[in-house]
């Protein structure tokens, strides 16, 4: 049953075409840490979506909800639903990112909808993200965060015989921590594992959506430079079980032990 009233939905509504305009310089420091965070050794001209190097969020102590997140009702809308995650981006690379040269990041609220979901309401906010230099947008992106209710308890997935075919990737308690570090990622169900299995409901750690999908986009980025690139978070993926990345029929994914698809994602080369 629905809980959330038109007058609400209205309301966070309003937030549509909100922008936030942000300049910096594009240093390699940040490029490289993010590259070691993702497991290369820094050097890479081009890691995979190098563009989540840059325009870290950068809140006070006093602007961080319970959750880690940035408080709402700044740049997103203060939607009343507990629980936010990353669930699908599309992105276009237009022209390679200059090291060393400032550029400006437009983000612009494109649309909130609503949708009734099994575990009750859903919220989908899109932001589109426009990465300029020299007055000509290199990477354009809209990312979509869902926000949804606090449900039950989430169980651990059970490995089935055999096991899904592909690379296995089993990052550690530490990569989760260097990618939140290199990203600026606080949600605290990446590290805090009292807060992710107490207050969220997980069995364990969670990786990243992020993560996961630069995972999958390396995969992709070794048949050629990536022109586009979109996933679409299904499941969660849980620290301590292997993980499968592989390309099947064209689409690339990321596999649970129990053969759940956890995130699907599409590239078009250059």
């Amino acid at each position: 049953m629905a809980s959330v009233t038109p007058a609400q939905l209205a309301e966070w509504q309003e937030a549509v075409g909100r922008q936030l305009v942000e300049e910096e310089t594009l240093h390699r420091a940040p490029l490289r840490r993010y590259a070691q965070a993702l497991g290369d050794d820094g050097q890479s001209a081009v890691p995979p979506l190098a563009h989540w190097a840059f325009f870290l969020p950068s809140p006070t102590d006093d602007e961080i909800g319970p959750d880690g997140h940035p408080k709402r009702g700044v740049f997103l809308p203060d939607v009343s639903l507990p629980r936010r995650m990353f669930a699908a981006s599309e992105m276009h690379f237009l022209a390679p990112l200059v090291i060393g040269q400032r550029a400006r990041q437009t983000s612009e609220i494109i649309a909130l909808t609503h949708k009734l979901g099994g575990s009750g309401d859903l919220i989908f906010a899109k932001v589109e993200k426009r990465l300029e230099q020299d007055g000509s947008v290199r990477v354009r992106e809209v990312q979509t965060y869902v926000y949804r209710p606090a449900g039950e308890r989430t169980p651990m997935p059970v490995p089935e015989n055999p096991l899904p075919q592909g690379e296995i990737w089993e990052p550690e308690e530490v990569n989760l921590f260097r990618f939140s570090a290199a990203t600026a990622n606080a949600h605290r169900i990446h590290y805090d594992r009292p807060y992710a299995t107490e207050v969220e409901g997980y069995p364990a750690l969670v990786i990243h959506g992020p993560f996961t999908a630069a995972k999958l986009a390396a995969l992709a980025q070794r048949s050629g430079t990536l022109a586009s690139f979109s996933f679409r978070a299904m499941a969660p993926l849980f620290l301590g079980q292997p993980v499968w990345l592989r390309k099947s029929d064209g689409v690339y994914q990321a596999v649970r032990c129990d053969s759940v698809v956890a995130m699907e994602a599409r590239a078009s080369l250059q």
